[in-house]
């Protein structure tokens, strides 16, 4: 997405502005494109801060605590469960 950036900018300015200098064309594409850079960073950082703000579910109602997807060790009858035996 950068260089295609930096490559649009140099042919616009080239069509543009002929007698510009070629460094020239190159330092003004480079700007083009980290500010286009930055402005998509920015668009993506405030999609994730409102998406992360309006989700219905909070933190502590997930459950990601590594035991509590394991099997019970016994069932309702205390037997022990086959995947704990050795």
């Amino acid at each position: 997405m950068w260089a295609t950036a930096v490559g649009a900018s140099v042919a616009y300015s080239r069509r543009r502005a002929p007698q510009r200098a070629t460094s020239m064309r190159l330092i003004h594409a480079r700007m083009h494109a980290q500010a286009l850079t930055l402005a998509v960073v920015g668009g993506a950082a405030l999609m994730h801060y409102y998406n992360r703000s309006n989700s219905n579910k909070r933190k502590e109602d997930l459950d990601y605590d590594f035991y509590s997807q394991l099997p019970a060790a016994t069932d309702a009858d205390g037997n022990e469960n086959e995947r704990w035996s050795w």
